[in-house]
């Protein structure tokens, strides 16, 4: 994968997620492997409730990285739920599922932690909110949902998430821009509350002028 382009103003044709990741299943490791993916790691640890003993989602999970972040870190349940079957097949989680963010397989009041990491920009803006009532739905009380996004400012500059398809062309992901008050909102409507927001830079991207992640906490 390119590091977003550059995030340069790029015309790469774009797919939608599920072909994307039926062709970049085969080289995604279930680890942050670029710029992007570390900056966004960093700041959903920092904040991350303690996962001892809990029940977590890890919710477009790909080939698991967050998942296996979980369960090293004390998690007694971790699933991992994405519509992208080569990627949960690619991936190293055990309790896997396919299915919608927007239709999630799973009881009400189920889980003490939510993590949907870098998944949410692939939803339109319907779906995004869609999805976010789920969350509020099968959360228990006191659960926490941690979502992280590709910033709205750079996807207002040209930025795209990109990689190499099987044809050794570069393609960008399907992705629609969420903005925090879209967030907000969404959270709002699936009784959640926002109760941290960070947005971090990279000093080697626009030289750390403009944030990368937009990072959420919410709490139910």
């Amino acid at each position: 994968m390119n590091l977003l382009s550059r995030l340069r103003k790029s015309s790469f044709q774009s797919l939608p997620s599920q072909k994307a990741y039926a062709q970049w299943a085969k080289s995604y490791p279930a680890e942050a492997h670029n710029v992007l993916m570390q900056v966004e790691q960093a700041i959903l640890l920092d904040l991350m409730p303690s996962l001892q003993g809990k029940r977590v989602l890890d919710l477009g999970c790909g080939t698991g990285r967050w998942g296996k972040l979980a369960l090293s870190n004390g998690a007694a349940v971790v699933i991992g739920l994405d519509n992208s079957l080569p990627m949960l097949r690619a991936g190293v989680l055990e309790n896997i599922a396919q299915a919608e963010m927007t239709n999630l397989p799973l009881a009400s009041n189920s889980l003490d932690v939510i993590i949907c990491g870098l998944a949410s920009g692939h939803l339109t803006p319907i779906a995004m909110q869609r999805a976010i009532l789920e969350m509020g739905r099968v959360l228990k009380s006191g659960g926490v949902a941690l979502i992280s996004d590709f910033h709205p400012f750079q996807a207002w500059q040209g930025g795209q998430r990109t990689f190499t398809g099987d044809d050794g062309r570069t393609y960008a992901v399907e992705h629609y821009i969420h903005s925090y008050a879209d967030y907000f909102d969404a959270g709002q409507a699936a009784g959640l509350t926002l109760d941290a927001v960070r947005e971090p830079c990279h000093p080697k991207v626009q030289g750390g002028k403009i944030p990368l992640i937009l990072a959420l906490r919410f709490v139910k």
